[in-house]
């Protein structure tokens, strides 16, 4: 097993395996957080001995750019857990290569191409990640919503994922603008601004500074917070009122492979019950008929019933309206 992360994008070159993976060999682009990455590849190279898994993690934002450079002669086998609203880009799903995965038809529609170029057993959702101790220290009020941050009072104590780099930034402002209307949802991402220390480019960022008392609010990853309040970290998971924004993480097989029994093996591995008995470990969000999160994520604040606090979502419009909101996200608010 090797994995890169985005820190050693160059490794993939320097190892000798910028080309396509040799038979027994598969290459794996992600977006999936390198916690989960891990645990997951770990658990499938012993499914599946016979077959060196190579990946790569990236960004969501980083990871199409890479994909799309790499057209004429791409370089994975396997796209995997990749927000499946970059996936609809037209020029990705050229590059996919229709393939059911084993255990694929138990996904309802919606979580799944009907054509099946991709599929998406897991997801991920927003949260706010607030921390408690900060929060009091500075005798802050508990934010609820995106309108409670527009108090000046949290001026430089809130962190926020760039969309153009994070496609949890993304799906933030995209759950405001769905939720909202544009021209209240553009207004309202305007008034939180002057309280934002920075924009990121990694999505769990700011919830991990945020844990450790860096900033008192991390608009962020419920994974993330779920798995700083299960260590320990004095830490709230709020929901903001109106609904959280979430996406769907699809996978997909590359047409150009030159490994593709092993990387429909692969495929197939990700909709094993062995998988999805993982993904209960990690994921906020699963697809998955009659398979609930785990019962620390219930503890850390995760209510039984997610639709409850979910936002809305028209992941088509989501992924046809994606290059004009990330334009006018450059124009209103770049930094």
């Amino acid at each position: 097993m090797t994995i890169w992360s985005k820190l050693t994008t160059t490794s993939l070159l320097t190892l000798g395996v910028a080309s396509m993976a040799t038979a027994g060999e598969i290459t794996v682009y992600t977006a999936l957080e390198e916690e989960e990455v891990a645990a997951y590849v770990e658990a499938a190279q012993k499914a599946l001995p016979d077959t060196e898994i190579n990946v790569l993690r990236l960004s969501t934002g980083k990871l199409g750019a890479r994909i799309l450079a790499e057209a004429s002669n791409p370089q994975a086998d396997v796209i995997w857990g990749w927000a499946v609203t970059a996936m609809m880009d037209p020029q990705i799903l050229e590059m996919l290569e229709p393939y059911a995965a084993e255990g694929v038809d138990v996904l309802p529609e919606r979580f799944r191409d009907a054509d099946d170029r991709w599929f998406a057993p897991i997801g991920y959702m927003g949260a706010f990640c607030v921390n408690t101790a900060r929060l009091e220290e500075k005798g802050l009020p508990m934010p609820k919503s995106w309108k409670d941050l527009e108090n000046p009072a949290f001026e430089g104590e809130v962190l926020m994922p760039d969309p153009n780099s994070s496609g949890t930034g993304y799906l933030h402002v995209n759950a405001v603008l769905q939720s909202m209307g544009k021209e209240a949802g553009w207004a309202q991402l305007e008034a939180v601004d002057p309280n934002m220390a920075q924009y990121t480019s990694s999505g769990s960022k700011p919830c991990k500074s945020a844990r450790v008392g860096e900033y008192t609010v991390g608009i962020s990853l419920a994974f993330t917070a779920m798995q700083s309040i299960q260590e320990g970290y004095p830490l709230a998971m709020v929901f903001p009122e109106g609904g959280v924004g979430y996406e769907l993480e699809a996978s997909g097989l590359m047409a150009s492979s030159d490994s593709k029994d092993e990387a429909k093996a692969f495929l197939d591995w990700t909709m094993s019950d062995e998988a999805i008995g993982l993904y209960q470990q990690y994921k906020a969000l699963i697809t998955v008929p009659g398979v609930d999160a785990s019962n620390a994520s219930k503890d850390a604040g995760l209510p039984a019933d997610i639709s409850t606090v979910l936002a809305d979502i028209d992941f088509i419009e989501s992924a046809k309206n994606q290059v004009a909101v990330k334009e006018t996200w450059k124009e209103k608010l770049g930094r």
